[in-house]
């Protein structure tokens, strides 16, 4: 538990963001839980314990941790953003089958082609998604739903 706490403390000072006590516990819900939430998930989750958190604040929260590089959201499927606070560099595999959103390992692509590929736009951030059917699908186990890894 207070290896979470130190680990939060450190992101919130590296990146500058004010930890307030609703920014904390979204945030602690999605990195002790590791899975690529939908804000409505979140704030159910979060409200649970914290009656008081409000559905506005949530998505209040959401925001700045989203500015602050804190969280990322993730397209996915569907009409509901997902948020994903893996603070280590990673890309994404979306199941076109099942809708399951999986962390991959990074992996870098060549300057070279960055660059290329990038004209003379100033690029801030590379984000890989792969699109297939998981392992579970590719195998026919599983129907069509919105699960999220």
């Amino acid at each position: 538990m207070s290896d979470v706490r130190t680990l939060l403390r450190e992101a919130f000072t590296r990146t500058g963001l004010r930890q307030t006590p609703q920014r904390h516990d979204v945030l602690a819900w999605l990195v002790r839980h590791k899975r690529h939430a939908t804000a409505e998930e979140i704030f159910d989750a979060v409200n649970r314990t914290n009656r008081r958190l409000s559905r506005a604040t949530v998505y209040n929260a959401l925001h700045a941790l989203v500015e602050s590089g804190l969280v990322r959201p993730v397209a996915g499927e569907g009409a509901a953003a997902r948020f994903d606070a893996t603070l280590e560099r990673h890309h994404h595999f979306i199941c076109d089958r099942c809708g399951a959103i999986e962390d991959l390992a990074w992996f870098g692509l060549p300057a070279r082609a960055m660059e290329a590929a990038a004209g003379g736009r100033a690029v801030r951030q590379v984000e890989i998604t792969l699109h297939g059917n998981c392992e579970r699908c590719a195998r026919g186990k599983t129907k069509q739903s919105n699960a999220t890894v």
